[in-house]
């Protein structure tokens, strides 16, 4: 997968919470995206400029499978809210009320929860160091980094700091840093995050492959997760990002995310 296709790509811009994908419908057999492609795709000056970019296909008996691209074109095992803004497209397609999705990672279950907000269950996080994954293993509640983050794995590996004031972070720097870091065998999702009230957070990220993000939803989920570990917050929390706010549950079942989708427009990408 070297060439951009010669004939127009039909796409969808999505967003939730300013955390912003390009999303490709496969469904009817035809093979559209290339390397070549999500790279040119991504650029926000001479592409459309996304930080993930989904394709649905249809695989088995699920609604739809999904499969995630970074902006660098190195693929993603998860991305919360390009299912959520996929789920809530086809609930409008369908007129269904709750979907049944596959990912690399796993079977995500979606449901709408009216007044324009949808749920995705993102599973159940991976608590072993070998599963997220780590380079050895270590204590996964207070990490050998400077700031002793957390590792949570959401699909995505993910790293955690709390901190007095997560705005005042060097997030371009820190995030970087961290992204790369020896631990992490397929570098890692960097959240820094304080807390501000009762099960209430205010969180910034910076996403492997991507950077600088105003959202993310498995960043969320995994901060709820390492909050709740760390002796912070309940099972039940608000995060308030750059993008927007998001809910989080931590059920038996698997965390729970919940927010507000945007299908921005349609188009057609032309070479």
């Amino acid at each position: 997968m070297t060439q951009i296709p010669t004939s127009g790509v039909p796409f969808m811009k999505m967003h939730g919470l300013g955390n912003d994908f390009v999303v490709i419908d496969e469904r009817d057999g035809m093979d559209r995206v290339t390397d070549a492609l999500v790279v040119a795709m991504a650029d926000r000056h001479r592409g459309v400029g996304y930080d993930q970019l989904a394709v649905i296909t249809q695989r088995g008996n699920a609604d739809a499978h999904l499969t995630f691209y970074n902006a660098d074109g190195s693929t993603s095992g998860a991305c919360g809210n390009a299912t959520r803004c996929i789920a809530r497209h086809l609930m409008v397609e369908t007129g269904k009320t709750a979907l049944t999705l596959t990912t690399d990672h796993g079977t995500l279950l979606a449901e709408d929860k009216g007044n324009g907000l949808t749920a995705i269950n993102m599973g159940h996080p991976q608590l072993d160091w070998r599963d997220i994954p780590l380079a050895q293993d270590v204590d996964i509640d207070a990490l050998p980094i400077e700031g002793a983050p957390l590792a949570t794995g959401m699909g995505n590996p993910h790293c955690t700091f709390f901190v007095d004031d997560a705005v005042a972070i060097d997030l371009e720097a820190r995030g970087a840093e961290i992204e790369h870091h020896a631990l992490y065998p397929e570098r890692t999702n960097v959240q820094f995050a304080h807390l501000i009230g009762e099960n209430h957070l205010r969180m910034r990220v910076w996403e492997r492959g991507v950077g600088v993000t105003l959202a993310s939803g498995s960043s969320s989920c995994a901060t709820a997760v390492a909050a709740h570990r760390k002796g912070l917050t309940g099972r039940t929390v608000r995060i308030d990002l750059d993008g927007g706010t998001i809910h989080i549950d931590w059920r038996e079942d698997g965390v729970w995310m919940t927010g507000p989708t945007a299908h921005v427009f349609t188009g057609v990408w032309h070479p």
